[in-house]
């Protein structure tokens, strides 16, 4: 019988960038053996470790997505998370154009995004508040999930009392505004009818609505940047954890 065996030289390893994420995950369900872990240089790192490296890396990649979003042109001047007009009034800004009241539907759309930039800041304990409470079984999901798994812890910790926190500040806003006044009486109705989507009917409820999404957007961006480039955080539990 021959056997051949492959050369060194065939055998796939994974990327540098996926190494250290793969291997916690393994760290944390339990996946790695003693001696592979030590092979690895692994050894050091528990799973406490494992589970304050995650915690780390969400308050960092938190508070700088909170810093970012919550000043003047967070929002507006990004058009990752930039907020446009609900569908329906983009229907109507066309037709409404053609009789000279664009201007209304830009100042709407200024409008709408400094109300996401003011209720940003009442994001930053919620989310450090969430945070803190971490289990074991968070930072597992974290770490082996996808792109969207920060978004979907933040998303069960956090989503109803952010929508409680943002939407007085952008009500205030946006009532302020006869066009979004006009859109909120005639969307209501619409909504009934099935015409535009049940959450889009009221612009405050929409504009809160984007405003975490931007939020959760810009946090898993954070992380992604921290995975890649560890060491460049300055954090030593970051550099021990996601430099491994």
């Amino acid at each position: 019988m021959n056997i051949r065996l492959k050369s060194r030289r065939s055998i796939r390893r994974p990327a540098a960038g996926l190494l250290a994420p793969l291997l916690l995950v393994g760290l944390l369900f339990g996946l790695l053996p003693g001696q592979a872990a030590g092979a690895l240089d692994l050894s050091s790192i528990t799973r406490a470790d494992a589970t304050a490296g995650v915690k780390a890396a969400l308050e960092k990649g938190s508070e700088a997505a909170v810093a970012s979003l919550g000043v003047e042109d967070g929002f507006l001047g990004n058009p990752k998370v930039r907020i446009p007009l609900p569908d329906g009034l983009k229907q109507a800004e066309r037709v409404m154009k053609l009789m000279g009241r664009q201007q209304e539907f830009d100042a709407l759309v200024v409008g709408i995004n400094r109300a996401a930039e003011a209720a940003i800041p009442q994001a930053k304990p919620l989310l450090m508040s969430a945070i803190k409470s971490m289990t074991v079984t968070d930072a597992k999901a974290i770490l082996s999930g996808g792109d969207d798994s920060v978004t979907s812890f933040f998303r069960s910790k956090t989503e109803k009392s952010l929508a409680a926190k943002f939407l007085p500040i952008v009500k205030q806003t946006t009532d302020q505004s006869g066009l979004a006044r006009q859109y909120n009486s005639i969307a209501v109705q619409a909504a009934s009818f099935g015409a535009i989507k049940a959450e889009d009917a009221r612009i405050e409820n929409y504009v809160t609505t984007k405003a975490m999404s931007g939020l959760f957007l810009m946090i898993a961006e954070q992380e992604r940047a921290i995975r890649q480039d560890p060491v460049g955080t300055g954090s030593a539990i970051l550099r021990k954890v996601f430099g491994s």
